[in-house]
């Protein structure tokens, strides 16, 4: 550790913080993560459980469901156990190279869950605008391609991010002001000109946000104008509950990582903490509304849910 911040060093290792300036309370915020992390990992199982023993949920719909639940653990999982045992066992220390790893967990499936709800409102789209044709559009070999296609563009889009971080050697300090990884929290520490990391992060991130909702919105400005063109109110009521689920989706992803990451960049007036609970917010809050979100909105999934409460029941009932 150097005496000054000036002075430069390399480190092996980095430290953590949890959440800058509330240190003393890092019990009590470990009593709702833990909660939420517990309700993301049940709810999110739950959905990969019932889509995959339904035969007629095997539709695209639930398919990319099934995908947005995967993404959902993994971005939960890579990050709430270790800020739980920085919470619990103040156990702030994580190697360089599983940091690294950590950023680029987190930044490509926040870009590949991107890609996903932008599928998922192409879906909305075909189901609505063209509903004779859904099935033979996206079919199952195409559903795999389109997740596929996600996944390597948020691999691409990130990989260079944790490959420039690696090529610094020397930082001022290896205590990052954060719960995580996240990439500019750990690249704001090097001695080194950090200029391409900075200019391409900011791209990436806008590149994504900004094409990806303004195709999300190009989808449903023209699924509202099919669906205002139908017959009866009961009918555009019922198109437009099929879209609920989603748009409920879309905004509690969307604006908690635009807002976390227009304040991490602009935000020069907000305090420390609130900077690092929105950034932990928009890693946890997604993963625990979207199960409960789909479980409330979506028939199918309603149905099955209650026949695996009514079978649990009759189990109960039946043992004693």
């Amino acid at each position: 550790m150097p005496k000054s911040y000036n002075e430069c060093f390399s480190p092996s290792t980095f430290l953590l913080t949890g959440i800058p300036q509330l240190e003393a309370a890092h019990v009590w915020f470990s009593i709702p993560f833990c909660f939420m992390y517990i309700i993301a990992v049940v709810g999110n199982c739950t959905i990969l459980f019932i889509v995959k023993t339904e035969a007629s949920l095997h539709e695209p719909m639930y398919l990319f469901l099934s995908m947005l639940a995967v993404i959902d653990l993994v971005l939960s999982s890579s990050t709430m156990p270790k800020l739980l045992s920085i919470f619990w066992l103040n156990n702030r220390e994580i190697g360089f190279h599983v940091c690294l790893l950590q950023m680029f967990i987190i930044h490509s499936f926040a870009t590949i869950e991107s890609g996903v709800f932008l599928a998922m409102a192409f879906d909305r789209y075909v189901a609505i605008c063209a509903p004779l044709r859904h099935k033979t559009i996206l079919t199952h070999p195409i559903v795999a391609k389109i997740g596929l296609a996600a996944t390597l563009r948020g691999f691409l889009y990130i990989s260079p991010l944790p490959l420039l971080a690696r090529r610094y050697t020397s930082f001022h300090t290896n205590a990052i002001a954060h719960s995580y990884c996240e990439h500019m929290a750990v690249v704001m520490l090097s001695c080194e000109d950090i200029s391409i990391s900075n200019l391409y992060g900011m791209a990436i991130g806008f590149l994504v946000l900004i094409i990806d909702s303004l195709c999300i919105g190009l989808s449903y400005f023209l699924i509202f104008q099919a669906v205002m063109s139908l017959a009866t109110a009961e009918a555009r009521l019922k198109a437009f509950s099929t879209c609920s689920s989603h748009i409920c989706a879309i905004l509690a992803f969307y604006i908690p990582i635009a807002v976390s990451s227009l304040t991490h960049r602009f935000g020069h007036n907000v305090p420390p903490p609130a900077h690092i609970l929105l950034a932990d917010f928009y890693l946890i809050i997604p993963p625990v509304l979207n199960p409960i979100v789909y479980a409330v909105r979506t028939k199918e999934i309603r149905r099955r849910l209650a026949k695996m409460w009514s079978f649990g029941r009759g189990e109960v009932k039946n043992l004693v």
